[in-house]
């Protein structure tokens, strides 16, 4: 599956722009602080809207300015994993993964229930609560909801930031794990080189207007 981006806008009186197409598999987004690559995901994701481009995932239009194409977040079949994560912390890890699963359209399911359980490995933590969670099984929680929405592609804003080395390594094994089975496209903003040269099968560099 297929990205064909184009955006600019300005935000907080910046420029944002970037104009890039992947043919699938894992991008990357880098760039400095502060360039705009949150706000890039927040467009693809339809929580911004920018002055002027497109966004084209599949061949789907999901935004358009020219033609006054513009689809709410809930029709962009978007999974993604906010670096602050975004768990409801007065809901159990189930009632959060529950949350994901509602908003599936049967028809684009990638995992049910059960199968995210396991293949996350995360059974042990069901009744828990977020606030109970290591670095590392909060985002693998993060991830499992994402999967139960029933996403056509991922959004990863910074999904490895706040981990520590072997935290960080197990999160990349899952990512690529994801990556391998559902062959579901993702788009990947990052500082590290290391975690760009790993997972990224194309990078895109964001440069300050």
């Amino acid at each position: 599956m297929s990205f064909d981006i184009a955006i600019d806008m300005r935000r907080a009186g910046r420029r944002i722009g970037t104009t890039f197409a992947t043919d699938g598999g894992i991008t990357a987004l880098c760039g400095p602080s502060g360039v705009g690559k949150s706000s890039v995901l927040a467009v693809i994701a339809g929580l911004l809207r920018p002055d002027h481009g497109h966004v084209v995932v599949g061949g789907q239009v999901l935004f358009d300015a020219a033609r006054g194409v513009s689809l709410p977040p809930e029709q962009r079949a978007c999974g993604m994993v906010f670096q602050d994560l975004r768990l409801f912390p007065h809901l159990s890890v189930e009632a959060n993964l529950r949350y994901g699963e509602r908003r599936a359209n049967p028809a684009r399911g990638v995992l049910d229930f059960a199968e995210t359980v396991r293949f996350l490995d995360i059974a042990p933590l069901l009744r828990r609560r977020p606030a109970t969670l290591s670095g590392g099984e909060a985002q693998r929680v993060a991830i499992g909801r994402a999967l139960l929405s029933g996403p056509r592609f991922l959004l990863l804003d910074e999904p490895l930031a706040a981990l520590d080395g072997a935290l960080r390594d197990e999160i990349m094994t899952v990512i690529e794990r994801v990556r391998d089975r559902f062959a579901l496209p993702m788009i990947l903003v990052s500082h590290s080189a290391a975690e760009v040269d790993r997972l990224a099968d194309q990078v895109v560099e964001l440069t300050s207007a």
